[in-house]
Parts: structure tokens; sequence; C-alpha cells
């Protein structure tokens, strides 16, 4: 399946950007519009972070099972998770890019590595609905990121 790529411009630059979305428990802030019940567990942040979540999109909750496994800072930090007893996997990565007038573009990108055969046959609706709660959640972190850390200059 094609991925399925979002983004939002912030005022915060890619630093902060990368310290907010460096701890995983932060992710619950601006995503638990569609995954709730989280766990976490490993450290705090970085490589090895985990949580274990449930995911409720297109009718459906499906426990979803997310670690950091590569981190950049302050550009980048790719994601793996694994639910529907391990027939899907994914990589969720964060792609931060400071913007010419300051401030910085998150990027978010969902990469199917394999997808159960529902999923491959309602690839378009799949593909749109993670758009849709993917979009909501680029929304969410910029109202989180303002909260957490006020923009350059202000």
């Amino acid at each position: 399946m094609k991925p399925v790529t979002v983004s939002t411009d912030v005022p915060q630059t890619p630093e902060q950007v990368y310290e907010f979305l460096d701890v995983m428990a932060h992710h619950e802030r601006f995503t638990d519009h569609y995954l709730t019940d989280w766990h976490l567990s490993g450290p705090r942040r970085g490589p090895g972070s985990r949580a274990t979540v449930t995911a409720s999109l297109g009718g459906t909750r499906t426990e979803v099972a997310v670690e950091v496994v590569e981190a950049e800072a302050p550009r980048q930090i790719t994601e793996r998770n694994v639910s529907a007893a391990g027939r899907r996997a994914a990589r969720g990565t964060y792609t931060i890019d400071p913007l010419p007038d300051g401030g910085s573009r998150v990027s978010f990108s969902y990469a199917w590595e394999r997808a159960p055969l529902p999923d491959r046959l309602l690839a378009p609706l799949v593909r749109a609905t993670m758009r849709s709660a993917n979009r909501t959640a680029m929304r969410r972190l910029s109202t989180e990121l303002a909260r957490h850390a006020p923009g350059a200059g202000t």
C-alpha cells in the first residue's frame, strides 16, 4: 500500500519540536482521538521507548504495539508499529524541517510494511481513514506544541 503523509507548519524551532516528540508519553496528547488506553514501557524517550495502545478507526478497534526504532535529533523520529496479531506492520516517521522564515514543518508519514488482505482490498478507504486521523493529529500537535514549547520569538 502507498504511504500516507500529512504535515503542519508550526512556529517552534526544529529543536523544540523534536524535544516534544521525542517523549513517547507526549504522543497521547495529540493522538488520543483515535489511540487510547496508553501503556508506556521502556525508556521515556528515544529508541526503545514503547507504547501499547488501542486504535479505533473505521469502526474497528485493535491493539497496537508502537516502538521508536530510530531517532536523529533534531530532524527525524521513526516508530514501528505492529497490530492485527502481527499481520499488520508499519513505520511512522516524523520529519522536522526548518522553515526559511523561522519555525518548522512537521511531516508524518505512515508506511505499511505488511497489511492483512482486508486492508489491501480496501486500500483507498484505509488510506483515507489514516490520512484523516493523522491530519487531525497534526492539528492537535500544533496546539500541544504551543502549550509545551511557545513559538520562537514569543
